[in-house]
């Protein structure tokens, strides 16, 4: 096992014993997604719910439907109540894949439910309460300013920055 895994599992385990968001950078295939669900594993949520969402493959239109669900009658094809994905991993993590790619609209939306922990659905007038662990990743570094209070709350905990495939390779050759 070399160093960088040994630091990069404890930073896992670290991660896990917290209740606050975190947020994962490294580039495309580094294992962002078998990290975050690490830390779901390995968290006092473990046997709550895990929802996965890759936010930025989410339609512009159809993000606060998907992700806080909409009434019945809130817009053409609304035909019956659809809960969203906050819902749906409340008490439990819901894993944002890609954050960094959301629209600086959609990003003020989700800030909003992590500093408030409630949302109303679309076309809803009654708030909802969640309690929802944020882990989120991103392969962009995710420095923009427009994002920055985003950043700031998904790095309540510090960042896990996780190695290119290119570092572990050239390591890998280095010690062969």
């Amino acid at each position: 096992s070399s160093p960088q895994i040994k630091q990069v599992c404890d930073m896992v385990a670290h991660a896990a014993k917290s209740e606050m968001s975190v947020l994962i950078l490294g580039e495309t295939g580094t294992g962002k997604e078998v990290i975050a669900r690490m830390i779901h594993e390995l968290s006092g949520r473990a046997k709550l719910a895990y929802v996965i969402v890759n936010a930025a493959a989410i339609p512009r239109e159809l993000f606060e439907s998907e992700l806080f669900g909409h009434e019945k009658g809130a817009f053409t094809g609304a035909s019956r109540q659809k809960m969203g994905y906050f819902e749906d991993a409340h008490n439990g993590t819901l894993f944002l894949d890609e954050i960094g790619d959301l629209s600086v609209e959609n990003q003020a939306r989700i800030l909003r439910v992590i500093e408030m922990g409630r949302f109303n659905r679309v076309g809803g007038t009654r708030e909802i309460s969640v309690d929802v662990r944020i882990v989120s990743a991103t392969p962009a570094q995710f420095r923009h300013a427009q994002r920055l209070s985003l950043r700031y709350r998904l790095l309540t905990n510090d960042a896990l920055h996780l190695a290119s495939l290119r570092a572990h390779r050239l390591r890998h050759l280095a010690s062969a």
